[in-house]
């Protein structure tokens, strides 16, 4: 898989204009997760979910940031990945957090969450979790 240059111009554009709306989004998604993925929300039974959006957020910063030098990141995420598999986090819920950012998107992007725009997110969630599963699988 691999981003043009303008799915990740997309991501980078559409993120910009949710940044203003970050704390929003955070409880958006959580919510979202937890409801079309009810067993996710044992993974952060004793997690505080403000401080878990916030992390959140910012490791999206870091990943629309690093866009154009993703090699120099994948250590990073694959370390992110055995992290996870650590916590629990099992291969089919990978799907349901890419249900839970795109609705989350959509939400927070309206009409601008264009067809192109939801595509090339998918494209970098799938990018990015594609380095993800490789340190879980190493975990």
């Amino acid at each position: 898989m691999s981003l043009t240059t303008e799915q990740k111009r997309l991501v980078r554009s559409s993120w910009a204009l949710v940044m203003p709306i970050q704390e929003e989004a955070a409880r958006l998604f959580y919510g979202r997760l937890f409801e079309i993925d009810p067993s996710t929300k044992l993974l952060f039974a004793s997690t505080d979910m403000a401080e878990q959006g916030k992390m959140l957020m910012q490791m999206i910063n870091v990943a629309v940031a690093s866009l154009e030098r993703l090699d120099a990141i994948r250590s990073a995420v694959k370390d992110l990945g055995r992290r996870h598999e650590g916590y629990g986090v099992k291969e089919e819920h990978y799907d349901s957090v890419g249900a839970a950012l795109l609705w989350t998107l959509g939400q927070g992007l309206g009409e601008q969450f264009t067809p192109k725009v939801e595509e090339a997110w998918a494209e970098t969630y799938g990018t990015l979790t594609g380095i993800m599963k490789e340190g879980a699988a190493a975990a």
